[in-house]
């Protein structure tokens, strides 16, 4: 009886490792917005003071690293491809269960480009990478019509075609995922430089929200005012338009209703010392130099507006060092 007992032990012991073997050898893979999700589990418990949140606008447009390098900021891009702002709301949700961030800084391009009320181009890139839970749950039901729920969840119904694709390393990755995430902290630099040509903002008419945005981005103020977090509502330096700009705008009228801080950066290309010949990836995102320029001009914001403290030799902290080198490694090894 027991060695009867013990061998059912070892089987169901067996059959949890492999599901959760061949989950982690499956898996996609992504730094557009699934490796900066799943990353969140990996990073000491409590340590994040400033999250980063949105769309890709995010974590190709501000260097977590150079925050660390010049005021200590211990900061974490915690967003994805085109992220609608009911996702950002259940993401939030989410990163404060395991952290208790002073300050999140929200790009506000998602909801000035995209109107759809059901946004499925990038939607896997947002649901992956967050572990099942009673928010992942919310997220789905908002963002997905009941008849596609079965196309998306669970998550291993999105992994066909990986067979095709694997390389040794996801073999690997169940047993190195901790090590390869403990030092990300989101930041994903582009190399490429193409120029751009410099948009001229003059719009002043304030319409286009959509009413799913609205009630979302009034949910996510609302939650930070209950929990005591600071919040500031940016729009990231890009080729902008003036449909654009009239989103921006009526952004502007709520944050300053409810009394929150707001600074779109288009109207500082300036100020941040943009080079529109050499500082742009592509129309929509800065490269790793333009990045730096405006992370620069970020960090001075955010010790302006608020109070970060400097983390720079404390006990708990070491990763973000790491990932200041890290991402120095990759940008001289890469250009």
């Amino acid at each position: 009886m027991l060695k009867k007992r013990v061998l059912q032990i070892f089987f169901i012991c067996l059959t949890i490792f492999t599901l959760w073997y061949l989950d982690g050898v499956f898996c996609i893979k992504s730094a557009h917005g699934i490796n900066q999700a799943r990353g969140l589990y990996y990073q000491p418990k409590n340590t994040i003071d400033v999250v980063m949140m949105g769309s890709s606008h995010v974590h190709c447009d501000i260097d977590t690293g150079l925050l660390w390098n010049e005021h200590g900021i211990a900061s974490y891009d915690y967003s994805a491809a085109e992220q609608p702002l009911w996702c950002t709301y259940y993401y939030l949700r989410e990163f404060c269960k395991y952290q208790n961030p002073k300050v999140v800084v929200l790009d506000l391009y998602s909801p000035a480009r995209f109107k759809d009320d059901y946004q499925y181009v990038w939607l896997n890139q947002n649901l992956n990478g967050m572990r099942f839970s009673m928010n992942k749950l919310g997220m789905i039901v908002d963002s997905v019509e009941p008849r596609k729920i079965g196309r998306i969840f669970p998550d291993f119904v999105t992994y066909h075609g990986r067979v095709d694709t694997l390389k040794a390393e996801d073999f690997l990755y169940p047993f190195t995922v901790r090590k390869d995430l403990q030092n990300f902290k989101g930041f994903t630099p582009y190399l490429k430089r193409e120029p751009q040509e410099e948009p001229v903002i003059d719009e002043t008419a304030s319409v286009g929200v959509t009413v799913k945005s609205e009630i979302y981005l009034t949910k996510i103020i609302e939650y930070t005012q209950e929990n005591d977090i600071e919040l500031f509502l940016v729009v990231t330096p890009y080729i902008t338009s003036a449909e654009d700009e009239k989103v921006y705008n009526r952004l502007k009228e709520i944050a300053e209703y409810y009394g929150v801080q707001f600074n779109s950066t288009n109207y500082d290309y300036g100020e941040i010392g943009l080079d529109f010949e050499k500082d742009f990836n592509d129309e929509s995102h800065l490269n790793y130099w333009g990045a730096y320029k405006f992370t620069h001009y970020l960090g001075g914001e955010l010790k302006r507006r608020f109070e970060i403290p400097d983390r720079r030799g404390e006990k708990g902290y070491d990763s973000w060092q790491k990932n200041y080198e890290e991402i120095a490694e990759y940008v001289k090894e890469n250009t």
